[in-house]
């Protein structure tokens, strides 16, 4: 029990193998032995297998029971489909490959679909092996009817699993824990006790902060659909943190004496009330926030600006000041976000291509989703075509050779594929070894010429450990308990000799084949090769973004596709990403979550500064603003380069002296929140420690002091 708690600390896995065993066993049983429908009892069993073991449904018992009842429908069409195309082998295959690549590519659409894929891919293989057999769709389909209503049934009653802690409670946690800094810098800033206090607050939500990042969330719990809601959580949970590194900032700025100190600290204190409100709606607790006391401390913040003139003051003494404001206007983004998420569509305070899915529909968005991902640097539209290519040529190989089990073939291939081609060799060697020794099990079993109510009774013993026996011990394990499952499956429905085991070793070794092949000519890399790709095209569009914005806002030029396009390359970025992330790698010369946070710095940056600030105001300044802009934007060209050759990020070079001008009254404070944002990407690039490592660096030593 101790090595099983170190594993599994909550037996989700036991749980879940025992609802799936119960559940399918149960079908199995009735339909072979009470209702004498021998045609239908395979579908009630691999039905619950397909759903239940295949299948990762994210969500709480009563959501996840609500998903099975309402993909009925497209079970129902998945079978039908299989059941008429078994009538020639081209015709499965090519089945096969349309509806392989179909049901893996819509997984972009969520987490939701993504857990549904593998068991909805076996809904088909069953029935479309011989013998073609339409009269025997009826039972197929009560069959499957059957196991998935029990499962829904099981997932409510049968050992629940504890439901995890909701994605909006966690953002809840970070923006509550975020208030009460802002609260605490605003009491600093205004000569009351707020330091200790900070101090105390910065390592919190630090660790609130980074647990919204996709990569420390189970994939289930992600906001990755493309709903308004989930894009709209996503934006909020990426507007937090970066309010988290700007309060570090702010905390931390030298400039004691910034001449807006006094306006700065009422802005502070009304994102801190903004801010609780947030988290208040975002628990349940109280109403949807607005951004009205938000505005009228950053109209406050703007006035108190113009009633100071800063001539001859240095730029550096009004960091502070472009510091506060940012950190305002990220705070009314972050509140347009919640209103999104709350349902609300408040056109009105949108800067409109920052939100522009809040008023479009759903069915929009979703297409929108699946139209951006069709392309072939896609990591979701490569995934889907290697696994129908694959899943295809396994099909059409094991009914040229006349297979008897030809559907183990394809079972292999699911199993065994990988996003990468190394990865794929690392899945073959457990899972040939495991089955091979299943086989020389089931064979000794088979030779022992039991009674068929012995496989009955081994059948869920042996079900529940092979459930079991994948995520705790490894999958040349479950493959070799799930050869067993089989046999003891197949020798109570027909007929079987000790042959039946060897027969699984061939399809095996087939299925593993052509994985291969397919994983070696089909995007071999994986995740990792396209993640340069893709991050070098977000580099070289967040270039496109710098030079852009420096030109509104210099020189009022027109606002071209910078952002868009960055935002675009993002996408494509974060998804490479995650593909990698759950690939094993070596150790990689490039950060690369520092790497797609600068391009984000630079987007999000942006548009804060175009929504906020003045167009075409600064040209007497231009040349000064040109250049820093292009010395940052060739920063952002160099690192794309270099990212596409396969190097190391190159060091960034010291900035190009710039004589800034200080007589240009209130120009200044626009001049001064432009050099902020370009001296931050700067030092995003240069490897600037994360905003969790620089405040846990900065409050280990404030800690130290007032210890």
């Amino acid at each position: 029990m101790d090595w099983l708690r170190r594993r599994d600390p909550t037996f989700t896995v036991i749980r879940r193998a025992a609802r799936v065993t119960l559940v399918a066993c149960l079908g199995f049983y009735l339909c072979e032995y009470v209702f004498g429908l021998p045609a239908m009892a395979p579908y009630a069993l691999f039905g619950a297998v397909a759903l239940g073991a295949l299948s990762t449904i994210p969500g709480s018992p009563r959501q996840r029971a609500k998903t099975l009842i309402a993909v009925l429908p497209v079970v129902w069409l998945l079978v039908t489909i299989g059941t008429l195309l078994s009538v020639s082998n081209w015709a499965a295959a090519a089945g096969m490959f349309v509806l392989g690549f179909t049901v893996s590519f819509v997984g972009v659409g969520g987490p939701r679909l993504v857990g549904l894929a593998a068991g909805m891919q076996l809904l088909y293989i069953l029935p479309c092996f011989p013998p073609y057999d339409p009269g025997s769709l009826g039972q197929r389909l009560a069959g499957v009817t059957m196991a998935v209503v029990l499962l829904a049934v099981a997932e409510l009653v049968l050992w629940p699993d504890p439901t995890p802690t909701p994605y909006r409670e966690r953002l809840a946690l970070a923006v509550s824990r975020l208030a009460a800094c802002f609260d605490a810098l605003a009491d600093d800033w205004s000569g009351q006790d707020g330091r200790s206090r900070l101090a105390a607050l910065l390592p919190e939500v630090t660790e609130a902060a980074e647990a919204l990042r996709p990569s420390h969330l189970p994939p289930g719990l992600r906001p990755a659909s493309a709903s308004r809601r989930d894009r709209a959580l996503s934006a909020a949970a990426g507007t937090t943190r970066l309010l988290v590194g700007r309060a570090a900032d702010l905390y931390f700025q030298p400039d004691r004496e910034a001449v807006t100190r006094p306006a700065s600290a009422r802005l502070l204190r009304a994102a801190a009330g903004c801010t609780d409100t947030v988290a208040g709606w975002l628990y349940g607790t109280g109403p949807l926030p607005d951004t009205d006391r938000l505005r009228a401390a950053l109209a406050d913040f703007r006035k108190a600006r113009t009633e100071t003139d800063p001539s001859g003051l240095p730029p550096e003494r009004l960091e502070l000041g472009a510091l506060a404001l940012s950190l305002g206007e990220w705070t009314k983004t972050l509140v347009v976000a919640i209103r999104i998420a709350g349902g609300e569509r408040p056109t009105s305070l949108l800067e409109p291509s920052a939100f522009w899915y809040a008023s479009r529909s759903t069915p929009y968005l979703w297409w929108h989703r699946l139209k951006e991902n069709l392309t072939p640097r896609s990591v979701a539209f490569q995934g889907a075509l290697r696994l129908a290519a694959a899943l295809a040529v396994a099909r059409l190989v094991a009914g040229e050779l006349d297979l008897s089990h030809g559907f183990w073939v394809l079972l292999t291939i699911m199993t065994v594929l990988r996003a990468s081609a190394a990865e794929t060799r690392s899945a073959l060697k457990p899972a040939l070894i495991g089955t091979i020794a299943g086989s020389v099990v089931a064979a000794g079993l088979l030779l022992l010429g039991l009674d068929p109510t012995v496989y009955a009774v081994l059948l869920p013993l042996v079900m529940l450990l092979g459930q079991s026996a994948g995520p705790l011990l490894g999958l040349g394990w479950s493959q070799a308990l799930f050869t067993l499952v089989i046999t003891l499956v197949f020798a109570q429905v027909t007929p079987v000799d000790w042959r039946l085991a060897e027969v699984r070793v061939l399809d095996v070794v087939i299925g593993a084949i052509v994985g291969v092949l397919i994983g070696l000519f089909a995007w071999p890399r994986g995740g990792a090769g396209e993640l340069r790709r893709a991050a070098a095209n977000f580099m070289a569009a967040s270039a496109g973004v710098v030079r852009e914005t420096v030109a509104v806002m210099a020189r009022g030029s027109h606002q071209g596709s910078a952002l868009p396009e960055a935002r675009g390359a993002s996408l494509l970025a974060e998804a490479s990403f995650a593909l990698y992330q759950s690939e094993r790698h070596p150790d990689s010369p490039v950060d690369w979550q520092a790497t797609l946070l600068a391009g984000h710095h630079a987007v999000r940056g942006a548009e804060a500064l175009v929504r906020s600030c003045p167009a075409g105001g600064l040209l007497p300044c231009d040349a000064q603003l040109t250049a820093a802009a292009e010395d940052v934007a060739t920063c952002f060209t160099r690192a794309a380069s270099s990212l596409q050759r396969g190097e190391a990020l190159p060091e960034v070079p010291p900035p190009v002296p710039v004589p800034w001008p200080n007589d240009l009254g209130q120009d200044l404070y626009v001049i001064a929140d432009l050099r902020v944002w370009l001296t931050g990407l700067r030092d995003d690039l240069a490897g600037r420690p994360e905003p969790s490592d620089t405040l846990r660096a900065r409050t280990t030593r404030v800690a130290d002091g007032a210890a």
